[in-house]
């Protein structure tokens, strides 16, 4: 059941309006003024929020701005709901990043036909999110329309680049956005010793670089292809432009950032903690899901000996021979250098 958050400061309007929501099935909080609301938000984390604007201690302009300064609630669908029907008002709740604007009076199946629009488009994103973006194109089309998607088509080039070649390096100052139209990818650090640890692996329909350009930091790590690959290239003018004009794609990005720190960090508690057994097993199971779109249990691993420990973080003498035991305990086969899966359940549930 989808959860909505009605802020609403007249007692009846609060009450009529979260009767229709509820009698449409839907699971509705309520809040009296803006700093209830934003607290409530906080709180329940609603999957979108529909709010009055004129409202004691803090009003709905406040609210949204508050909301889209926590990354936790930037991306919930925001519909302001007014008896202000100043051209002026309407346009300051757009810019400011509202989703719709309703206006007071209004009927019951308005509010329930924007309800389920914004939420229709949020569930569509959010599918893209969970089972990885397969075109900036088609985002666009979900959420920004012709206008955002042909600013990014004029000037956009696909770069090809050779198996081992750098697309970027660390320290470099970032001016575009990369967009994976072929093959695989990978990201790592080096320290002084030249020793490597891949700390990203990127497949066909996924973005990279945008960290830094979020940031706006050098980047922090070197990309370089894993094969051969072709890359879409945004220029970094047409990506802060979309960030700045469009809610959803912000919100997408944010999401995306917010996935990668967290990756990282169960990352670096595995490097810490785990054994030798355990991170190789990690690594072949991470590539397997990245690249393994189609689950096909018969899929082979095609990777170096290097590149694999870099991403188990450990040496690659070690990594040969806890690669041979695996073999032989008949938990991986070998063939021809790449890597196939034998028991996956044994690998995941590997003991420390």
């Amino acid at each position: 059941m989808k959860k909505i958050l009605l802020i609403e400061d007249n007692n009846d309007i609060r009450e009529n309006t979260a009767e229709i929501l509820e009698l449409a099935n839907y699971k509705v909080f309520t809040a009296v003024n803006g700093k209830e609301g934003v607290e409530v938000a906080l709180k329940e984390k609603p999957d979108l929020i529909v709010c009055d604007i004129m409202m004691p201690v803090l009003d709905g302009f406040g609210v949204l701005h508050l909301l889209n300064k926590n990354p936790e609630t930037l991306h919930i669908p925001f519909i302001f709901l007014s008896a202000k029907t100043e051209r002026a008002d309407v346009r300051k709740g757009m810019a400011l990043g509202a989703d719709d604007y309703i206006t007071k009076p209004f009927e019951g199946t308005e509010l329930l036909e924007a309800v389920e629009g914004r939420l229709k488009k949020a569930g569509m994103i959010e599918e893209k999110i969970a089972g990885g973006i397969e075109g900036i194109n088609q985002l666009l089309n979900l959420s920004g329309g012709k206008d955002a998607m042909q600013s990014l088509r004029e000037g956009r080039n696909i770069n090809k680049y050779r198996k081992k070649q750098v697309i970027y390096s660390e320290g470099n100052r970032p001016s575009r956005l990369f967009y994976v139209h072929k093959g695989k990818v990978r990201t790592y650090k080096s320290n002084e010793n030249a020793k490597e640890l891949v700390v990203g692996l990127y497949n066909e329909g996924d973005f990279l670089g945008y960290t830094a350009l979020l940031e706006g930091t050098p980047y922090k790590e070197t990309a370089e292809a894993l094969e051969d690959c072709e890359l879409a290239i945004i220029p970094k003018e047409d990506f802060e432009s979309l960030l700045n004009n469009n809610r959803e794609i912000a919100s997408l990005f944010i999401k995306l950032l917010a996935k990668n720190i967290s990756e990282k960090a169960e990352q670096l508690l595995g490097l810490a903690y785990n054994s030798l057994r355990k991170k190789v097993a990690d690594a072949i199971i991470k590539l397997n899901k990245k690249y393994n779109t189609r689950q096909d249990p018969e899929f082979a691993i095609h990777i170096s000996r290097e590149n694999l420990a870099t991403i188990a973080g450990t040496a690659t003498e070690s990594l040969i021979r806890t690669l041979s035991d695996f073999k032989n305990e008949q938990l991986i086969d070998i063939k021809s250098g790449s890597i196939i899966i034998l028991n996956e359940k044994k690998l995941l549930n590997m003991l420390n």
